[in-house]
């Protein structure tokens, strides 16, 4: 028999013998697949963002297949919606998503902010922040270089005037940016409600708060002794808001001699 033939042969014969174990194989190492858990898959929007508190929206919808979670309402981006889809699914209660929306506490724009040093080198607010803290005079501040930018999914958020701003109507609280932001400035904000945000992260004394930015929060308590709710603290001589106290009656805007406190009214989310 010609040599060529025999070649063929064998090889035919071990693709076959290979193709038989390899379906024998995968019915017996098949994994079983979790229709529940795939269906309640669907209903999220899939920003994989982990605001959730698991791995993303995989490791979500497992954790509610399997269980390990009751919580329909725990899916910022979907909101209301996706919690009452997975409640249908899963026969429980449909939760309530708060609405938030994040906020950058940070007024140090070309105006306010001091500069120190002209940065050359990648423009990412980690790599700056890495050469004494940043290039502006406040180590706090927002470097605005982007990287909150690079990492909204929804395009929520700009570089105006050297620092990011967030606009609330787009923003689909995923908190992305709030793991992101190197500096720690963006916080969570409840939609639809009115209250006072302190729009500092400066620790500094406030001399030397002065002499960085002209908005920094000086510590100097006055905002304290005006806020009728004790929403206000002062940590590290920077104030901070207790957004569950808050009132919003702007008594301590009024009294902050800096302007580094705004009360805000966030918008409905569209």
């Amino acid at each position: 028999m010609n040599s060529i033939l025999i070649a063929v042969i064998i090889v035919a014969a071990i693709g076959l013998i290979a193709g038989l174990g390899l379906s024998i194989a995968s019915k017996v190492f098949a994994v079983p697949v979790d229709e529940k858990a795939e269906a309640i898959r669907e209903c999220l929007p899939g920003a994989n963002c982990g605001a959730c508190g698991f791995s993303g929206c995989d490791g979500y919808a497992a954790a509610l297949s399997k269980g390990e979670t009751t919580d329909t309402a725990l899916c910022a981006p979907g909101g209301n919606d996706t919690a009452k889809a997975i409640g249908e699914i899963t026969g429980l209660a449909a939760g309530e998503v708060k609405p938030m929306a994040a906020v950058v506490l940070c007024q140090g724009h070309n105006v306010n902010a001091e500069v120190k040093l002209e940065y050359q080198g990648v423009k990412s607010c980690r790599m700056a922040s890495q050469i004494f803290g940043g290039p502006k005079e406040c180590i706090y501040g927002c470097v605005g270089y982007g990287d909150c930018v690079e990492v909204c999914q929804y395009d929520a958020i700009s570089i105006c005037d050297g620092i990011a701003r967030i606009n609330p109507y787009v923003c689909k609280a995923c908190k992305m940016c709030v793991k992101t932001c190197p500096k720690g400035l963006i916080e969570m904000m409840p939609l639809e409600e009115t209250k006072a945000a302190v729009l500092c992260k400066n620790h500094d004394k406030g001399a030397v708060t002065r002499k960085e930015c002209k908005a920094g929060c000086i510590g100097c308590m006055k905002c304290v002794k005006a806020c009728e709710a004790g929403a206000i603290t002062i940590d590290r001589f920077c104030a901070k808001v207790d957004y569950e106290k808050c009132t919003g009656c702007g008594k301590c805007h009024a009294e902050c001699p800096v302007g580094a406190i705004d009360v805000v009214t966030l918008g409905v989310r569209a």
